[in-house]
């Protein structure tokens, strides 16, 4: 048996024993937490779109159809929407509602436009990391329950103009948002989109837009504050930001997807300030993170819900920056993460745990285990302190009690393991070993 553990300077002598106790009694927290991950129950009526009307031409636009079919799904009591073989067009978002599902099934394919003024009114969202008003995110839904999207087929987020054309428009705004989380300003003062909010319905700006446009892209698939969901077997691809985003949301499977982005900021799945996430079975290939728990940025989280009780195994992740991580918006905490039996390759960072001295908050209990890793670039375990982006605070995140074994890597580049704490919050309890009696090998 190969350990090595890194502990502060004050803490109590280390015991091997006890790490491994811990670790075990971590991992047989598993079953209790999977047998709280149900899917959702959808009603069996279909819908299919062909019968509203639907042509699947790659020309037509199908907004309105989908829309009104969600509506009468909804109000029947819900059911399953169905695209069958065809490319369908959306020229704006897909809006859900609660026991609906989208059903894709093989050779379907939604596309959505990249006009920008179809995405509008401005919804409540999470963007990378902070609350705001802005463009709707191409699928979303907002405090819903039983929500699925299943099948074959493919969505398609038509990225190039969002990602290339509007990632170089959007540092100013960006900059503006993080700061109004700072000062936690009120969330009905953070007006982006086309800086026009009228939560009121009196058709006039609620006083605090300022009717310009604003450039933070849409997130492809954004469920914020919904609880019951499957997201299972379709491929997306081509998000304009992060793809896959549940955000405040809890009780979710995310099952055998194939996730493919292009361009930066295309995270493959990004569980935020979520509470009881399995991801299994999934392969995803982005230029960005494959996978990233996070739980918002700086002051916006600090009251905030925390990521825990996160399953992550199965998958195959072949990132361009980081295959497995936390971070870096993490400030509302998290803990009770459980990865294993993940295979990686390429990329630069196989694991990273990523933060600055904004963040605040405290990342514990993290558990992995049993992970191959064909190559990685640049470091094969790394915790990063000075994530970019620091706006020059002093709030060093907490990190203790990782439990790592059995992580086989062929191929670094340049560094193995790197730990750089800071001298007033230590990262403290972390351990590594092999157990050669229970070295998992990859069956494919």
């Amino acid at each position: 048996m190969l350990l090595l553990a890194i502990v502060p300077l004050a803490a109590e002598p280390f015991n091997i024993e006890v790490a491994k106790a811990n670790e075990r009694a971590g991992w047989e927290m598993v079953p209790s937490i999977l047998g709280r991950i149900n899917p959702p129950t959808i009603p069996s009526q279909t819908f299919n779109i062909i019968d509203y009307g639907g042509k699947g031409d790659g020309t037509m636009d199908h907004r309105q159809i989908i829309a009104e079919m969600i509506d009468q799904a909804a109000q029947r009591g819900g059911g399953q929407i169905v695209f069958p073989e065809g490319d369908y067009l959306v020229d704006g978002p897909i809006h859900l509602k609660s026991n609906i599902e989208l059903h894709l099934e093989k050779g379907s394919r939604i596309f959505f436009s990249d006009h920008a003024e179809s995405y509008l009114p401005a919804v409540k969202v999470r963007w990378e990391g902070t609350v705001c008003y802005n463009y709707s995110p191409l699928i979303y839904g907002i405090g819903l329950k039983n929500i699925a999207i299943t099948g074959e087929g493919i969505i398609d987020g038509n990225a190039v103009n969002w990602s290339k054309t509007w990632r170089k428009k959007q540092k100013p705004d960006k900059a503006v948002l993080r700061q109004m989380g700072n000062d936690r300003i009120p969330e009905e003062q953070r007006v982006f989109a086309n800086g026009f909010l009228d939560l009121n319905g009196d058709g006039q700006d609620d006083g605090y837009g300022d009717g310009q446009a604003h450039y933070l892209r849409p997130t492809l698939l954004q469920l914020y504050e919904c609880e019951n969901i499957l997201i299972e077997g379709v491929t997306f691809r081509d998000s304009p930001f992060w793809t896959v985003h549940p955000v405040f949301s809890k009780n979710i499977t995310i099952r055998n997807l194939t996730v493919l982005g292009s361009v930066l900021n295309d995270d493959g799945i990004d569980p935020d300030s979520c509470e009881d996430v399995l991801i299994e079975g999934c392969t995803i290939q982005t230029r960005d993170d494959a996978i990233s728990i996070k739980a918002g940025r700086d002051q916006d989280a600090w009251d905030r819900l925390p990521s825990r009780y996160i399953i992550v195994r199965n998958n195959r992740l072949l990132s361009g920056v980081n295959a497995f991580c936390i971070g870096s918006e993490m400030s509302g905490g998290v803990e009770y993460v459980f990865a294993e039996k993940n295979t990686i390759a390429n990329g630069k960072h196989a694991l990273n745990f990523k933060c600055n001295l904004d963040r605040g908050g405290q990342v514990q209990h993290v558990y992995l285990r049993d992970f191959e890793i064909e190559s990685c670039k640049d470091a094969m375990f790394i915790f990063r302190m000075d994530y970019h982006g620091y706006r020059g605070n002093h709030y060093p995140t907490k990190f203790n009690d990782f439990y790592i074994s059995n992580i086989r890597c062929a191929s670094v580049k340049k560094t193995a393991i790197e730990i750089v704490g800071v001298a007033d919050e230590p990262i403290s309890r972390v351990f590594f070993y092999t157990d050669h009696d229970r070295v998992w090998r990859n069956s494919n």
